[in-house]
């Protein structure tokens, strides 16, 4: 059945990066839809994708109520603050984490009302000349006609062969947010964002957890400085991060799931009551393209673009997760916003060597721009300025002092290239240097802005001085 209403924008998918999209255009004044498949595990649908429904908000909202439950045990004291008979209440925590989750999916359907944009729950499917088929969550199926279309279908977890997903105890990270139970003992396959973070939930909640990392190498995409001052404080914390631990098996018995893997030493098991995979994501375009579309998909499966964000079909785009780049939701929002700009005509664009990432853990760690690897490898004579927060005022304040903030420029024009944060608030901190390479500004621009004391940004600012060896609040070296 076809539709006589044309749009002049179809986004599939309402994840971060189709809903701003969607959004942005019915801002411009363009007549948009936007199709979203999301079913949550009670079958209701909600706009949002995996970042509102399954990942960075839910994530975010254990996270910071385990981050408080871990610091009454064991900072209150040093503050002066006698707690006694402190427990937690799991079932109270995840009904904070639903009311948030909803909270955020809900205000979508408000945005898309603003905005003038047609929300269609259902599926979406790009036909041959710019033709979508829809089918609606009781199956039934229109063919919906637009000007242009924007693929924004995101990303799914990636299972291991040897590791299968049964819901139960073996879980993708979207499960490993609903335990109704603290796991005894909990094992988790990657050392990644998604890992660490999960993995971090789990054990302030008194979990024996067991990361196992195939990779030899800890963060391997972040400044290793940073990484090895990470990996120190998590395995403080009690996180048993084992790299060089390649899993090539399961065994479910009595006793729980028994994980095999290979590292150094030869074969190793650990026997483990839940196990979270976290490998990584892979784009999702299960059922997205129909014959002759013109799209095409590279070796990953990721849908090929151009630095604007075009695929090979004409008036045909595709953004966020789905695309190549990081995976992240802020990558995926501002080139959802960028298309709904360039199909409205305006100027548009994303500065991808500006995007900032972020693990969520505690410490913090967040960075933007060139590790100093990265910086090195180029053969580019560069200067590093370094400060912790041991040395910061209102970091001592807070008991906050793990960790530093690492500037490094370059030597010959004094260009920011990178910037690296492991520390309290670091997510935070790391707006300043996004805005700092987003503006090709020098370390020296930094170093002559003034920032207010006490504060953790002050570490930027003297990591900053210390690149030319003028810090005031460190030891210059």
């Amino acid at each position: 059945m076809s539709d006589s209403t044309t749009y002049d924008v179809i986004v599939i998918g309402g994840g971060p990066a189709g809903y701003p999209c969607a959004i942005r255009a019915g801002q411009n004044g363009l007549k948009a839809a936007c199709i979203d498949e999301w079913k949550n595990y009670d079958g209701t649908h909600a706009f949002g994708g995996t970042c509102l429904n399954a990942g960075c908000i839910p994530s975010k909202a254990l996270l910071e109520s385990t981050e408080l439950y871990h610091r009454a045990q064991a900072e209150f004291g040093a503050h002066g603050i006698k707690v006694g008979g402190l427990e937690f209440d799991l079932g109270t925590m995840q009904k904070r984490k639903s009311k948030i989750v909803k909270a955020s999916t809900q205000g979508i359907q408000a945005l898309f009302k603003a905005a003038g944009v047609t929300g269609l729950p259902g599926h979406g499917r790009l036909l041959a000349g710019n033709k979508v088929e829809y089918t609606a969550l009781d199956g039934t199926k229109r063919e919906l006609a637009a000007r242009h279309v924007v693929l924004a279908s995101g990303s799914a977890p990636m299972e291991l062969k040897s590791v299968p997903f049964d819901g139960k105890a073996v879980v993708d990270s979207w499960g490993a947010l609903e335990f109704d139970a603290v796991p005894k003992r909990l094992g988790v396959i990657g050392a990644g964002v998604i890992g660490l973070e999960l993995g971090s939930v789990w054990r302030r909640l008194g979990a024996e957890v067991v990361v196992l990392e195939a990779l030899e190498q800890f963060l391997w995409m972040a400044d290793q400085q940073v990484a090895r001052e990470a990996l120190k404080h998590f395995r403080k914390q009690g996180l048993d991060i084992r790299l060089g631990a390649k899993v090539g098996g399961a065994k479910q018995g009595k006793t729980g799931v028994t994980l095999e893997y290979a590292d150094a030493s030869g074969t190793q098991t650990v026997t483990v009551d839940k196990v979270v995979v976290a490998i990584g994501r892979r784009p999702f375009t299960t059922d997205l393209l129909g014959e002759g579309t013109g799209v095409e998909l590279d070796e990953r499966g990721f849908v090929k673009v151009d630095h604007e964000c075009r695929t090979a079909a004409p008036d045909v785009w595709a953004v966020g997760d789905v695309v190549r780049g990081p995976m992240l939701a802020h990558k995926g929002k501002e080139e959802g916003v960028m298309v709904g700009d360039l199909i409205a005509g305006r100027v548009s664009e994303v500065n991808y060597k500006a995007i900032p990432s972020v693990i969520y853990t505690a410490p913090e760690i967040a960075w933007v721009g060139l590790t100093e690897e990265e910086v090195k490898k180029s053969g580019r004579p560069y200067k590093v300025g370094s400060f912790p927060f041991l040395a910061s005022g209102r970091a001592r304040a807070m008991e906050a002092t793990a960790g530093f903030a690492k500037l490094i420029a370059a030597a010959d024009d004094d260009e920011i290239l990178g910037v690296h944060i492991v520390g309290p608030m670091a997510g935070e901190l790391i707006a300043e240097a996004v805005l700092a390479l987003e503006y090709s500004a020098s370390a020296e621009d930094l170093q002559r802005t003034m920032h207010a004391h006490p504060t953790l940004s002050e570490a930027l600012h003297e990591a900053a001085l210390g690149a030319d060896k003028r810090a005031i609040d460190f030891p210059n070296r």
